[in-house]
């Protein structure tokens, strides 16, 4: 008999759900990286403020990136092996 089998589609318990949704997110959250600092001077007066963006028109970036926050170097670590 040339029957039509049909597959019932049942809702996936949570466990495997939420495994599928972390698998396809891991690229994502794989690549997330908090955004540099700079400093950028105003070009009507030459002040310079900190930020991770342009604070808008009129502001040329001044520095390198910082990774640390707030214009602030990364702060080294230091480790010492326990004896």
């Amino acid at each position: 008999m040339g029957g039509h089998h049909w597959m019932i589609c049942l809702p996936m318990p949570f466990a495997p759900r939420l495994l599928l949704v972390l698998a396809l997110l891991a690229p994502l959250l794989a690549q997330a990286a908090p955004a540099p600092w700079y400093y950028w001077r105003s070009l009507v007066d030459g002040q310079r403020v900190c930020a991770q963006t342009s604070p808008g028109p009129g502001w040329e970036q001044d520095s390198a990136a910082y990774e640390g926050p707030g214009c602030q170097p990364r702060r080294k670590v230091l480790v010492v092996p326990m004896r």
